[in-house]
């Protein structure tokens, strides 16, 4: 579904990309993990048309989408759900959904749609009619995937969705993203941590000072110590941190 070929990007002259090659194929989910700074968040922003990349190439769906604005990409089924959220906290959780469907002609299905993501996130259903900016960490990022789920993508991107929340929430937003994969949406996850990539990843690619180091299947990760390693760019002795 997305296929990234030598991508190269930097901000004035700091060099955030280093020649990336990824593949995305539907259906899956695909981590992109790595340490702060590793260009996580930069390669989602130049997939999302909100950053033109130096050099290399980015298909969608077999098309070549660089250069696309970042709305366009929306409507051919590209939703990003940015680090941070970026909901509108003085508007009501209805509005913030209803905004995210304003360019859609299809009234009746926009409110089926909107019960779909109510039903995915039973809390937005009871905070409805509450301004979104009294919601929770955790209720934000939830309000912050539906509203992306009504842009009706085919492939949903997400920036960092356990940041900031608790252990317990960062379950109930990714049992969410679980069932909406087994919908048939494609994901791509960016995540700094590593928590939950072997359970969930079909794939995972970990970046390092803006290039990719690792880039397996689930099924070939094991025990998850060759991750471990790409991460960290050394093998953790996981004895010597064992204390009395």
């Amino acid at each position: 579904m997305i296929d990234i070929k030598d991508l190269h990007a930097s901000y004035g002259q700091l060099s955030a990309l280093k020649g990336i090659d990824l593949t995305v194929q539907a259906g899956e989910i695909t981590f992109v993990v790595g340490p702060n700074g590793a260009g996580k968040s930069t390669l989602l922003k130049c997939i999302a048309g909100l950053l033109k990349p130096r050099a290399g190439s980015v298909t969608f769906k077999g098309k070549s989408i660089l250069g696309e604005q970042p709305e366009r990409l929306c409507r051919n089924g590209l939703a990003l759900v940015p680090e941070g959220r970026h909901i509108f906290a003085t508007l009501t959780v209805e509005e913030n959904l209803r905004l995210a469907a304003m360019h859609r002609k299809d009234s009746a299905e926009v409110r089926a749609d909107i019960e779909k993501a109510i039903e995915t996130f039973p809390i937005l259903g009871k905070r409805f009619k509450g301004a979104a900016g009294y919601l929770s960490g955790g209720e934000q990022q939830q309000l912050a995937i539906a509203r992306a789920i009504l842009l009706k993508p085919t492939l949903m991107m997400i920036d960092e969705p356990s940041l900031g929340l608790a252990p317990l929430v960062v379950d109930q937003v990714y049992d969410s993203l679980k069932k909406l994969n087994e919908t048939g949406l494609t994901l791509l996850v960016v995540e700094q941590s590593t928590a939950r990539v072997l359970d969930l990843a079909d794939r995972v690619a970990v970046l390092r000072n803006g290039k990719v180091v690792l880039n397996q299947s689930g099924d070939q990760l094991g025990d998850g110590e060759a991750l471990e390693t790409a991460y960290f760019g050394y093998k953790v002795d996981h004895a010597a941190l064992v204390t009395d």
